[in-house]
């Protein structure tokens, strides 16, 4: 369990899962070797498993303590859901709220659960079968989700693909609960974090600032996926939306990051998943804290 402090306000890492994920040239489309052999340093063995010659891939909330607020950046995978299309999440039985008490949270506890998008490994936990329904598993928290997103997700109800049914069980219950806040454009939430549109790698995807005394923090979702992305801020997933934009925004990202002295709270980078950008002559560096 990873931890951060900037002053008062803390920030840890629960994760749901770690492990191998996506080979390489089937994630990234421009796969060139070359970059992990320059950067194996830093990716083996936390970030790349040369044995399955797979990326490793961290799925894990942030859990950010202020002042005021419990908040949870995204949510995992969930336990229970029907994801017949990626085995890796479909039918999961994970101690995921255990993991959330030991970092001393309890779903009661928590203020607010912020999606930075609607994808399959990003709002499992918002629902827990109960009694053969979906419900949310965070009873006083508002839910935050980006206008954009949320209205694309919606138009595709009973759609087949890779994010099938997520929709359905894991973002329509909260909005029945009456406990979503769609939030469109730049927003401020609680006393201390505030949205960034980022789209690309989904057409309304968040980015999402901490600003505090300590200091600052940025949530990035999937703009990135793995460090070597720092390198090659032109490699885009597969799984992105929207390549052109994917590319604007990542650039965004570590620009912003490099002026501003930002750490970026990664979604699914190995080690820690937290780190700082620095300049290498033209190209961006990454440091993991």
């Amino acid at each position: 369990m990873f931890g951060h402090h900037f002053g008062d306000t803390s920030v840890t890492r629960v994760v749901e899962q770690h492990g191998a994920g996506f080979a390489p040239d089937f994630l990234f489309p421009d796969w060139d070797p070359e970059v992990l052999a320059a950067h194996r340093q830093l990716m083996v063995p936390d970030c790349f498993d040369e044995a399955q010659h797979k990326f490793i891939a961290s799925i894990h909330t942030w859990v950010v303590k202020t002042r005021h607020h419990t908040i949870l950046i995204d949510s995992c995978g969930g336990n229970h859901k029907n994801r017949p299309e990626l085995p890796r999440f479909h039918q999961q039985n994970y101690p995921f709220l255990e993991r959330l008490a030991e970092a001393g949270v309890s779903p009661e506890s928590v203020d607010y659960v912020m999606c930075t998008h609607l994808h399959v490994d990003h709002c499992g936990w918002n629902t827990q079968l109960v009694d053969g329904r979906w419900v949310p598993t965070f009873p006083n928290a508002r839910y935050i989700f980006s206008k954009a997103e949320y209205d694309f997700w919606s138009r595709t109800v009973g759609e087949s693909g890779f994010n099938a049914n997520v929709f359905e069980d894991s973002v329509l219950p909260v909005i029945q609960s009456q406990q979503a806040d769609i939030i469109d454009g730049t927003a401020a939430v609680g006393d201390q974090l505030r949205i960034h549109p980022t789209p690309g790698h989904s057409i309304g995807h968040i980015s999402i600032e901490l600003v505090s005394d300590g200091g600052r923090g940025i949530f990035s979702g999937d703009i990135m996926h793995q460090p070597l992305q720092v390198f090659q801020p032109n490699w885009n997933s597969r799984f992105c939306d929207d390549p052109a934009m994917a590319r604007v925004s990542r650039q965004w990202l570590l620009e912003y990051a490099l002026e501003h002295g930002t750490t970026i709270f990664t979604s699914h980078f190995g080690n820690s998943s937290a780190g700082n950008v620095s300049r290498r002559g033209d190209l961006f560096d990454w440091t993991f804290i």
